[in-house]
């Protein structure tokens, strides 16, 4: 039994198809069979009904899978524990990030972690949190930035800022008089929200205090862009909520716009997120610092009260 004909098998069940898993782990099909062929014959198992389209994992398959995935991730801690003595940060680190973080977020660190870690091959995605927790179980992806509490027990989330929400109303709203609002006044039904996947429009839904209460027959617009919100918001079709960074990066003739929550201010918390058998800890440490050392001087609110991202309650602190 070898490392390789586990990453064999890994991959396999990955991607569910031989060619594919040849293709993604670099050699060809005929190679990438006969070891698992091999490693099956010397397990005196069948890890893949083949039979089956696309293939499945047999019950003991299921069983090697789990095992073959922790083997190979100890057998990668061996570098990252060298490269750690070493004091070395660089390689291929590959990093997700959800949609309404990334416009905001990445410009104010990037350049500075480039700089500072230029032998870093940073790789970036846009993702949802789904896709990044996905991506972080099935090894492709060494960290992620997402909004938390996640409540997963394989994922390790460290805060690194907390960000308000902040209201954009219309002039022509029925709140666009008040100089503050609060969660009260919100009403689920006028308020636009970011299409299915993004974990801001439950966040969204878990500070409006109606939120059971949806008119399905009421006009409802969903969209997969912040900035798309705040056009139709001035177009009269509604109120929207965005994070306090967006709001900054608004012209300045739309941030008239804008209403701060008067008390117990609603905020999300955004973390850094990362599997608990990731290896390139030395990596992710330069990351969090690098962010830290910035995000400090574009943002600081204290007495917020954490939104969750999941049908949860709030978190005042």
């Amino acid at each position: 039994m070898t490392i390789t004909q586990l990453k064999y098998v890994l991959a396999v069940a990955e991607y569910k198809n031989f060619t594919q898993a040849a293709e993604h782990s670099y050699v060809t099909q005929p190679t990438l069979s006969m070891q698992i062929q091999k490693l099956e014959e010397e397990l005196e198992v069948t890890i893949f009904n083949r039979k089956k389209k696309p293939i499945q994992l047999t019950p003991i398959g299921e069983k090697i899978i789990q095992q073959a995935r922790l083997i190979v991730d100890e057998s990668e801690r061996i570098n990252d524990i060298v490269d750690q003595q070493k004091g070395f940060i660089g390689g291929e680190f590959k990093l997700g990030i959800i949609p309404t973080v990334m416009p905001t977020l990445l410009p104010i660190f990037l350049k500075n972690f480039l700089n500072k870690y230029p032998k870093v091959k940073l790789v970036i995605e846009e993702l949802t949190t789904e896709e990044i927790i996905k991506k972080l179980t099935d090894g492709h992806l060494d960290v992620g930035i997402a909004a938390t509490p996640l409540e997963n027990e394989a994922i390790k989330e460290r805060p690194i800022y907390y960000e308000p929400f902040i209201g954009f109303v219309s002039s022509d709203h029925r709140l666009f008089s008040k100089p503050n609002i609060s969660e009260e006044d919100l009403d689920i039904d006028d308020v636009l929200l970011l299409e299915e996947g993004h974990c801001f429009k439950n966040s969204v839904i878990n500070i409006c205090q109606n939120k059971n209460t949806i008119d399905k027959n009421h006009f409802q617009l969903e969209s997969g862009n912040i900035y798309t919100l705040v056009k139709l918001s001035k177009e009269g079709l509604g109120m929207t909520l965005i994070p306090y960074l967006h709001s900054l990066e608004l012209p300045e003739q739309d941030k008239q716009y804008l209403k701060e929550f008067s008390n117990s201010i609603p905020a999300r918390e955004v973390s850094i997120i990362y599997h608990k058998s990731q290896l390139k800890m030395q990596l992710i440490e330069a990351l969090k610092t690098t962010i830290d050392g910035v995000i400090r001087g574009a943002i600081s609110f204290h007495d917020v009260k954490i939104i969750s991202p999941l049908n949860k309650k709030s978190v005042e602190i």
